[in-house]
């Protein structure tokens, strides 16, 4: 049945009309689902045969409470009227059950109605009468605090409870004339008070569930810290294993560096091994000044990553540009660098920036473990599915199964099959990975040593109203 009321009805002023109008208290969810659970086990358990006029938020957990007591084995059968908002988003199937009185009543009532914001639960029998009010006010949009944008979340409802007959059969009365069916009596009538041993069952039912709500916040809140002091730890612990690394890497060309200048402070030193000492000096200190430019960007990407806005991009306004780039130190290693990269491809989402730095590492991994003379990287693009797939492969030297499984992780360099170190910090493929998760998308390679090996990138396609800041 469909109902219609008065724009400007509403239950909760119809309680707070008058000079003796109850106490209005913050209510939170949680605690409005205890005290209705209340008033169901105190109905149950006394066996007290009464008319329900129940409107509650949508879902089962609420929902499922109305039908609990439409189950119980009473007496006689209660008489409930569950309002709701809207029929098609009503969780469970109408009762057709014949000894069932349980009525679904469908409120049509405009957006900026009161009583689309209000929940009530009230109990009507001539031993017991309450009424339980709650109306959730219009949000104020109020401009966030600096440095305060996590905040608490508060009670968001204000609530009544009472079982004050005048004030129960006021309400009522609002009811009766807005939103009950024609057909129904109006001949009850609240008792002034209903009996004072069933409100204090009720009373020391609400403080034990109310007792049980807040032991269950307790341990979730001992559990969250509790979770939150396991990832401080891991994380200082990434940290500690961090540095540890860090310090390793430094070490070992300045190892080399300190090698190559006690040799060269020989007499008896030829000009052609004072030379190779000179070249070891100048390729450890590209690899230093690597390495320490390499940890800089890890460590400054890693702070602003998650803040960084994502942009919508095409592959052929940065593959192109970045290939070029690269041509003279492929010529020079006798290799051939080419690209096909279709005009046709919709733009990728990707973090500002990253995808030129993603391109641009890809591609210079793939020429320094290349095969000289002969040796090839091709660099493709296709679309697949809601993605766009960057494909970089090499005909190189390749990477071993046992190296496979470690290629992304910090400071990992592969072991060439040739005596030729091919060097780098070890942290390029680390930043790929980070850019490419972050914009949603996702890496992976295959490779077989001597036969060389395909980095393949999954990034999601740029959706005009999914473009920008990541907060």
């Amino acid at each position: 049945m469909n109902v219609s009321p008065a724009p400007d009805l509403s239950l909760y002023q119809l309680a707070l009309g008058e000079q003796d109008s109850p106490e209005v208290f913050p209510l939170t969810s949680a605690t409005l689902l205890s005290l209705v659970k209340s008033q169901i086990d105190l109905l149950i358990e006394q066996q007290i045969t009464a008319t329900l006029w129940v409107k509650l938020p949508p879902g089962s957990i609420w929902q499922s409470e109305v039908t609990r007591y439409d189950d119980s084995a009473l007496g006689a059968v209660p008489t409930i009227y569950s309002y709701h908002l809207d029929k098609n988003n009503l969780k469970i199937a109408e009762d057709n059950n014949p000894s069932s009185s349980l009525h679904h009543l469908y409120l049509q009532i405009p957006a900026e109605s009161k009583l689309k914001r209000e929940y009530f639960f009230i109990v009507l029998s001539p031993l017991f009468c309450s009424l339980i009010l709650a109306y959730r006010p219009q949000k104020k949009q109020a401009e966030p605090k600096p440095g305060n944008v996590n905040q608490k979340k508060t009670a968001s409802l204000l609530g009544i409870t009472c079982f004050a007959g005048n004030i129960i059969q006021r309400v009522l009365d609002g009811i009766y004339q807005e939103i009950a069916p024609e057909t129904l009596s109006r001949d009850f009538v609240c008792p002034a008070i209903s009996k004072p041993e069933l409100i204090n069952q009720l009373l020391a039912k609400q403080i034990k569930r109310q007792d049980e709500i807040s032991r269950q916040v307790i341990t979730q809140k001992i559990s969250k810290v509790q979770q939150q002091n396991q990832n401080l730890q891991n994380s200082l612990a990434n940290k500690d294993e961090y540095l540890s690394h860090v310090c390793q890497e430094l070490r070992t060309p300045l190892t080399h560096m300190k090698t190559a200048l006690s040799l060269l402070n020989s007499p008896n030193m030829k000009p052609p091994q004072r030379q190779l000492y000179l070249q070891m000096l100048n390729t450890q200190c590209d690899r230093q000044n690597s390495l320490i430019n390499g940890v800089l960007e890890l460590v400054q990407m890693e702070r602003s990553l998650d803040k960084t806005a994502l942009e919508a991009v095409q592959l052929a306004d940065v593959v192109p540009g970045v290939v070029s780039t690269y041509q003279p130190l492929a010529q020079e290693k006798g290799m051939m660098l080419a690209y096909t990269i279709p005009n046709e491809l919709p733009p990728v989402q990707c973090v500002t920036g990253g995808l030129k730095q993603i391109v641009i590492n890809l591609i210079s991994n793939s020429i320094r473990f290349g095969t000289s003379n002969g040796g090839q990287v091709w660099v493709r693009a296709r679309l697949q599915g809601d993605y766009v797939q960057l494909e970089v492969r090499d005909t190189g030297i390749g990477i071993s199964d046992n190296d496979l499984p470690k290629i992304f992780d910090r400071f990992y360099r592969v072991h060439p099959a040739t005596k030729e170190d091919p060097g780098g910090a070890g942290l390029g493929l680390t930043i790929v990975q980070h850019l490419v998760q972050v914009s949603g998308g996702s890496i992976n390679v295959k490779s077989k040593l001597m036969e060389g090996s395909t980095f393949t990138v999954n990034l999601p396609q740029a959706v005009d109203s999914g473009v920008g800041s990541r907060e």
